[in-house]
C-alpha cells in the first residue's frame, strides 16, 4: 500500500513552484511592447531615410578667351556708338487710300513679297472691271469688222471676174474696191482699239495691285505705323491723320555699329582692322568684329570721323539703336594668332543654375555635387547667358560637377541619384 502511494506521489503535478497568473501576465505584454516598439522603431527609419533625389550632371567648361574670328592684338583705340541697320525701310502703298487691313505687329519676321497690309480697293477695282469691259467690246467690233472685210474681199473679187468678162462696168469694179479698202482700215482701226484697250486693262490692274502691301525684302518689324480705317499717302509728311507708311521693317543681318572717331586719332583706324564690340546691354559679352569702312569726310562741328563696324557672328540679341563700345585692335602676332587664351570664368547649362538672368553681375546658385553622392549649395556670380550656356564667373571651377534637377527639392547635403 506504501508502495502504491509514494507511486502516486511521484505522478502528482507540484503547483507549489509555479508562479502566480498575475506574474505570467505581466511578462507576456513585457514581450509583446518589446516587439511592437521594435515594429515601430524599423518603420521609422523606414520613413525617415534620405530619399535620393533624381538629377542630371553637368560638368563646368572653361571659357576660352580667344577663339575665332576674335583677334589676340592689343587694343589701340576705344570708341563709343550705337548699332544701326544699313537696311531698313518704311513701307508705304504707291498710291493714297484708306487702310482696311494690317497684316503685321512688332516683332514678326516677314520676307519679301509677304503681305504686309491692304487699301480699300472699291473704286480701283470698279475701274478695273471698265477696263475689262471695254476690251471685251473692242474685241467684238474687231472681230465685227473681221467678219465684214472677208465679205467685201469676195465680193471685190467675184465683181473683179465679171469686168473681165464684160457684165458689169468698171464703176462696179471701183465701189467693190472702194467698200475692201475702207473695211481694210477699219480692220487697222478696230486692232489698235483692242490694244489701247488691253493698256488700258494693264493700268487698272497695277492701280489693283498697288493697294496690296508687300515687304520689299526679308526682315523684321519694328514700328507698326497705321491702322485700319487711316489714310496713308506716299507724299504725306506724317502729320495729322493722314500716314507716310504701314510700318517699318529692318534687315537685321545689315546691322553694324556706327562710331564717330576723333579725327586725332583716325590715323590707327583703317578698313578691315580687327575690333571687338561690347554692346551695353552685356558687358561681359565680347562680340567679334572688323572695320567695315572709314567715311571719308569728317564732321567739323565735333572734330570726328565715322567708322561703320561690322560683326563677324550674327545673334538676336543685337538690336537696332543699342549702344555699344568698339576696341579697335592691333594685327596679332603669327606665332600667337591662334592661341586660345584662357578667361576668367566656366559655362554651365543654364538649367544648372538658380536665380540670375542675362545680364552680367547677377547672383546665382548651383547645387555641386560631392564624390559621396551628395550635393552642396553654392553661390555664384553669374555673366552673360547666351545660346552656348551661362557663364559663372565666379564660385565654381572648371571640371566640377553641378546638378539639373528640382530645385524646389535640392538642399544642401542632399542625398541624390544621377539619372542618365
Amino acid at each position: 500500500m506504501n508502495d502504491k502511494s509514494a507511486l502516486l506521489n511521484q505522478l502528482r503535478i507540484d503547483r507549489s513552484s509555479a508562479p502566480p497568473p498575475a506574474e505570467r501576465n505581466w511578462t507576456r505584454w513585457l514581450a509583446l511592447g518589446i516587439v511592437l516598439l521594435l515594429i515601430a522603431a524599423g518603420a521609422g527609419w523606414w520613413l525617415s531615410r534620405p530619399v535620393a533625389i533624381p538629377v542630371k550632371v553637368a560638368t563646368a567648361q572653361a571659357l576660352q578667351g580667344s577663339g575665332p574670328g576674335i583677334s589676340a592684338g592689343a587694343s589701340l583705340l576705344d570708341a563709343s556708338g550705337y548699332v544701326v541697320a544699313r537696311r531698313q525701310a518704311t513701307v508705304a502703298a504707291k498710291i493714297t487710300g484708306k487702310v482696311t487691313e494690317v497684316l503685321i505687329e512688332e516683332g514678326r519676321h516677314v520676307k519679301a513679297g509677304d503681305v504686309i497690309g491692304r487699301l480699300d480697293d472699291t473704286n480701283i477695282r470698279a475701274a478695273y472691271d471698265q477696263a475689262t469691259a471695254q476690251l471685251r467690246f473692242a474685241k467684238a467690233s474687231l472681230a465685227e469688222v473681221q467678219v465684214q472685210l472677208g465679205n467685201a474681199e469676195r465680193n471685190y473679187r467675184r465683181v473683179e471676174g465679171l469686168v473681165a468678162q464684160h457684165f458689169v462696168s468698171e464703176s462696179d469694179l471701183d465701189t467693190a474696191r472702194t467698200n475692201y479698202e475702207n473695211l481694210q482700215a477699219q480692220l487697222a482701226t478696230s486692232q489698235s482699239n483692242v490694244q489701247v484697250a488691253q493698256e488700258g486693262v494693264q493700268v487698272a490692274q497695277r492701280n489693283l495691285d498697288d493697294t496690296v502691301v508687300r515687304a520689299p525684302f526679308d526682315g523684321v518689324v519694328t514700328t507698326k505705323d497705321a491702322q485700319p480705317g487711316e489714310m496713308v499717302s506716299p507724299i504725306s509728311a506724317g502729320g495729322g491723320f493722314t500716314r507716310t507708311g504701314m510700318g517699318t521693317i529692318v534687315d537685321m543681318d545689315s546691322l553694324e555699329v556706327e562710331v564717330d572717331v576723333n579725327e586725332s586719332f583716325i590715323n590707327r583706324v583703317h578698313a578691315d582692322q580687327p575690333a571687338s564690340v561690347r554692346l551695353n546691354a552685356y558687358t561681359d559679352w565680347e562680340i567679334p568684329a572688323y572695320v567695315i569702312a572709314v567715311i571719308p569726310t569728317a564732321d567739323r562741328s565735333k572734330a570726328t570721323v565715322k567708322v561703320r563696324v561690322g560683326f563677324k557672328t550674327k545673334d538676336p540679341r543685337i538690336l537696332p539703336e543699342m549702344g555699344a563700345r568698339v576696341a579697335f585692335l592691333s594685327e596679332a602676332a603669327p606665332e600667337t594668332a591662334g592661341a586660345l587664351a584662357p578667361k576668367p570664368g566656366v559655362l554651365v547649362p543654364p538649367d544648372a543654375v538658380q536665380g540670375g538672368g542675362s545680364n552680367s553681375s547677377d547672383a546665382g546658385v548651383v547645387y555641386v555635387i560631392r564624390s559621396d553622392d551628395t550635393v552642396e549649395r553654392r553661390a555664384v556670380r553669374l555673366g552673360a547667358r547666351g545660346s552656348d550656356g551661362q557663364t559663372v564667373l565666379s564660385g565654381l571651377s572648371a571640371g566640377e560637377r553641378v546638378a539639373i534637377g528640382d530645385f524646389a527639392k535640392l538642399a544642401d547635403g542632399a542625398k541624390i541619384k544621377v539619372e542618365q
